[in-house]
């Protein structure tokens, strides 16, 4: 038996101007780190965020790993992460062996609860957390890390006017969100720093890189400066600092600058992928099945990089999220849980967590379904079939 054509959860999706500007780096032999393509990507960038300055990196997570650094977050100190997230979020708190602690979702976009956000922010400050197996000593917090998870924008508002109420500054994982906004405003950009993803699975791809921005043009020379392993302007190799090797080559940034020309073409495909979704379950809800999906909040639009729903069997006559993935995997159709929340994973359990189970829920009940913006017809006609085979 012939297996059929993979369908991919996410994958990658070229527009063809990658090539020209490939070429041109090796043209010109301009294959070393940096070079015109890593300065220009970096202006791409700027332009359509509408943020003032922006480093291209090796990937977004360095960029949290510098947002870091340049807030002086020390060992022991309080970094408050969404949990609701890829381990990414708050790996880089684990590198300054910092403290995380974990806030959940709010239900409706599925992103950081400003109420738990704002109890946490007291809990610390009053010395009334509890975690790693000690009690702790109470201290504001450094920094605040929200997601814009799926590529739905968060209640900034609600969030920036906690952080501002007791002067901590934020710094968002828009890693999922390049080309969504909230009020008018790209993700990313409303707090001191904000860190965005090129990997191979979202919106747009540099392979592999990522990019921090902000409005602060002294904190982007930090980063790039620290990027670049922190060598001192001197003939010789001189540092001063610890430095870190996360800069973006000149290739990739190519890449990124043929990537850059179709992003509002992927982020219209992916918005008609989830509406064609829900669409089909809309349909579908006379057989008494009912499925949910993240809301956008008024003013906000997300780019829908994956379109995830949630799937209570209580609900939809005993079938669950994992009846609808093994179905879909049967047929070689990628799918996935959403992320496990941080706070129930191994390696930060024990940290602390602020919190009514929302994540939970969402974890135990939610699924990513093939969203990628080259998805055809037949792509949608072989999804549809296999969950009309469960559903109907």
């Amino acid at each position: 038996m012939i297996e059929k054509k993979k369908i991919w959860l996410s994958s990658p999706h070229m527009g063809g101007a990658e090539q020209k500007y490939v070429k041109e780096a090796f043209d010109t032999n301009w294959i070393a780190p940096l070079g015109p393509h890593v300065n220009d990507f970096e202006k791409d960038i700027c332009t359509f965020t509408q943020a003032k300055h922006s480093a291209a990196l090796s990937s977004g997570t360095a960029a949290l790993h510098l947002s870091l650094i340049m807030l002086d977050v020390q060992p022991g100190d309080y970094v408050l992460c969404q949990s609701m997230t890829f381990s990414a979020s708050a790996n880089p708190i684990a590198y300054q062996k910092a403290i995380p602690v974990f806030i959940d979702s709010e239900k409706h976009t599925w992103n950081m609860s400003p109420a738990y956000l704002e109890e946490a922010i007291i809990a610390c400050i009053q010395g009334k957390l509890d975690g790693i197996g000690e009690k702790l000593p109470a201290k504001k917090p450094k920094a605040i890390i929200p997601v814009h998870l799926y590529g739905n924008p968060a209640k900034m508002n609600e969030i920036m006017a906690i952080a501002q109420k007791y002067d901590i500054p934020v710094i968002e994982d828009a890693a999922e969100s390049l080309g969504a906004y909230y009020h008018g405003q790209h993700t990313g950009s409303f707090g001191l720093m904000g860190i965005l993803s090129f990997n191979g699975n979202k919106i747009i791809t540099t392979s592999g890189g990522g990019a921090l921005i902000s409005d602060d043009k002294s904190l982007i020379e930090k980063a790039r400066f620290l990027a670049t392993q922190a060598r001192d302007a001197a003939p010789h190799y001189q540092h001063s600092q610890i430095g870190y090797n996360y800069r973006m080559s000149n290739v990739l940034a190519g890449i990124g600058r043929g990537q850059m020309e179709v992003l509002k073409e992927r982020v219209a495909q992916r918005r008609n992928n989830f509406e064609r979704y829900r669409r089909y379950f809309k349909a579908i809800e006379k057989y008494n099945i009912k499925v949910g999906f993240q809301e956008e909040l008024q003013n906000s639009v997300s780019n829908r990089w994956l379109t995830a729903i949630t799937i209570d069997p209580v609900f939809n006559n005993g079938i669950s999220r994992e009846t609808v993935r093994l179905a879909l995997g049967q047929d070689n159709i990628e799918s996935r849980p959403l992320w496990k929340p941080m706070h129930m994973q191994p390696v930060f359990k024990s940290y602390p967590y602020f919190g009514d189970g929302t994540s939970e829920r969402l974890f135990e009940n939610g699924l990513c379904l093939p969203s990628g913006s080259n998805l055809s017809d037949d792509d949608f006609e072989r999804i549809f079939t296999v969950l009309d085979s469960i559903f109907k």
